[in-house]
């Protein structure tokens, strides 16, 4: 069966979900094995922010204290984290919750990737959304924090008050994120592994064509 030359990625996510950062790690993966499979596949991932929790307040909310109120008990924050962090680990996705002190809202964070989507080319805005998200995981950072923000924005090149990219209707939050489709048709829910990334993209290039 023929195949198409183009594939879309439309990835909705957040950044304070670590299935997020385990699905972008895995997304990286299967874009690479994908590469080698079909290199004459043109691939286009878009990113698409939701914040499953819009009502963060801008300061947001003690990180312990707020999953231990979301899961019920100390115990299930703990049994929880180290569901994610085995995910993690298998998917190569840096966690140090050890580090993370606040549940910040993502709002600013998400307004500077629209900002950075409009101004960067797709390797460099790849590389800011990387570094939120390492921001975040790996050093905990407050990502609701305007000078942090205004600090990462500096560095990637992206002027805060400049051209972004205008706000769409967005992903309930109910349905889940990391959420992919592929060509606008084929669509997976949740942090799959890299193979079935994989599967799924070369399913969609072929329905394509």
């Amino acid at each position: 069966m023929a195949q198409a030359t183009t594939l879309s990625v439309d990835v909705w996510f957040d950044l304070i979900c670590p299935w997020c950062w385990i699905g972008k790690h895995n997304l990286a993966r299967a874009l690479e094995r994908l590469a080698e499979t079909d290199p004459g596949l043109q691939v286009e991932v878009r990113w698409h922010s939701v914040q499953l929790i819009p009502q963060t307040p801008p300061e947001g909310w003690p990180f312990d204290a707020f999953y231990e109120h979301r899961l019920g008990s100390r115990e299930a924050v703990l049994a929880r984290r180290a569901q994610v962090l085995d995910a993690a680990r298998r998917a190569g996705a840096p966690i140090d919750y050890s580090r993370i002190t606040v549940f910040p809202s993502t709002a600013a964070a998400h307004r500077l990737l629209a900002a950075g989507a409009a101004q960067l080319e797709p390797a460099a805005l790849d590389a800011l959304l990387s570094r939120l998200f390492e921001g975040y995981f790996v050093q905990g950072e407050n990502l609701g924090d305007a000078d942090t923000l205004a600090s990462i924005a500096a560095a990637h090149g992206v002027a805060p008050d400049g051209p972004a990219v205008q706000a769409e209707p967005g992903l309930n939050p109910a349905s889940g994120v990391p959420f992919f489709v592929f060509n606008g048709a084929f669509a997976l829910s949740g942090a799959q592994p890299a193979d079935v990334l994989w599967a799924a993209m070369r399913q969609a290039a072929t329905a394509e064509a």
